[in-house]
């Protein structure tokens, strides 16, 4: 570790000192942690002339984020020792020392498990629907980005494995995850960190045709294998209907919340209902619904209703019938044309149109969401009391 780097005794013994100081400010934009605390740095030399080199060591051969490491490694070093009296020199990771970061990075396990169990502190939203086309996607999208701007620290499970498209909506689409050893990191979009699998399939129309066992395996090493770090909400994008991955996602996540997505149609609140109560089979809690494409404003202040109305809050009624606690109807998120070029230019639209209705409406659940803390009641703390 960089914190064993001798340094008090020495000769240029302060500028190290300082030099280990602003290097602590440098994080690793993959894995979210300052470099001091990765291992990644192999060392720094002071010559007698005050000229700072700096060594350090990348992940993996190759990696996404080395210009901008080694740029803001190189930044820093000069704030200590001058502009122009530091060099930086780079090289990677042996296997042993990618291995140590691995198993410190999830806490000194070797054995991979799922990271969002009943104890994580992580408040995991299912978003679903019984049918596509209702802007599922869209939703998850902008609320995990209106969520990452009130200073959450968010992630996204693209787990619609046969239209996956979270990636194209957040502008990332093409991005591939860095794998350090048989950890995969996720790439980050709006300050939100995402994985699909979108992201390992070199031809987007390609069809990605598996059957039930290859979606449970690839939601569980989303699940398992994927360093999201510590998280305040992980949104889990679902497909439609109540197929092999929702059943899934209720066995690997029980404890997980659900948001059930509809349109007012009546059909569409007849579908979305049958979602909502096969999470609810599996354990999980029905947490509210979210009613898209609830009318088209009109320049005079009234509300064209293309699709009809009244579709969330029947779902959200239907719902709350057997339950001690009502389902409630979170927010209608109108028709919107902003909504609609922000996801086709991978730019949400609660970042680039706040003051559109759509983004009003999403941001109101975002803030419900941020507000609403995981809590500790009934979690295992690891605590051994004292004899």
């Amino acid at each position: 570790m960089t914190a064993d780097l001798p340094t008090d005794g020495l000769p240029n013994g302060g500028l190290r000192d300082r030099v280990l100081a602003a290097l602590a400010g440098v994080t690793d934009p993959e894995i979210r942690k300052p470099i001091t605390d990765l291992d990644m740095v192999a060392g720094v030399d002071v010559g007698d002339d005050g000229q700072v080199t700096v060594g350090i060591r990348l992940t993996i051969a190759g990696c996404p984020a080395a210009v901008r490491i080694e740029r803001d490694v190189l930044e820093a070093a000069e704030s200590a020792a001058g502009v122009g009296h530091a060099t930086v020199e780079v090289s990677v990771m042996t296997r042993e020392q990618r291995q140590a970061l691995t198993e410190r990075l999830r806490g000194g396990k070797v054995a991979r498990g799922t990271q969002f169990t009943k104890d994580s502190l992580t408040r995991v939203y299912a978003v679903t629907s019984g049918k596509g086309g209702v802007g599922k996607s869209t939703i998850t999208a902008n609320l995990a980005v209106a969520l990452a701007e009130q200073g959450l620290r968010v992630g996204i499970v693209d787990a619609d494995v046969y239209g996956f498209s979270i990636p194209g909506l957040l502008g990332i689409a093409g991005v591939k995850p860095t794998q350090v050893g048989d950890m995969i990191l996720p790439p980050i979009a709006y300050d939100v960190k995402v994985i699909s699998i979108g992201m390992f399939v070199d031809d987007p129309s390609v069809a990605v045709a598996w059957r039930g066992p290859m979606l449970h395996r690839t939601i569980q090493q989303f699940l398992t294998d994927v360093y999201f770090g510590d998280l305040d909400v992980l949104l889990l994008d679902l497909p439609p209907g109540t197929g092999d991955v929702a059943i899934s996602v209720g066995q690997l996540l029980p404890h997980a919340d659900v948001i059930v997505v509809t349109t007012p149609q009546p059909a569409a609140a007849d579908v979305a209902e049958r979602s909502g109560v096969v999470a609810r089979q599996t354990g999980q809690t029905l947490y509210g619904v979210i009613e898209n494409m609830a009318g088209l404003p009109q320049p005079d202040g009234s509300v064209l209703n293309l699709f009809g109305s009244g579709g969330g809050a029947e779902v959200a009624a239907r719902l709350s019938a057997g339950q001690d606690t009502p389902v409630p109807l979170l927010a209608q998120v109108p028709l919107s044309v902003s909504l609609r070029t922000g996801g086709d230019a991978g730019t949400p639209v609660v970042l680039a149109d706040p003051g559109d209705p759509a983004s009003v409406a999403i941001r109101t659940v975002a803030v419900r969401l941020a507000t609403r803390s995981r809590g500790l009641s009934g979690l295992s703390l690891g605590i051994t009391p004292a004899r």
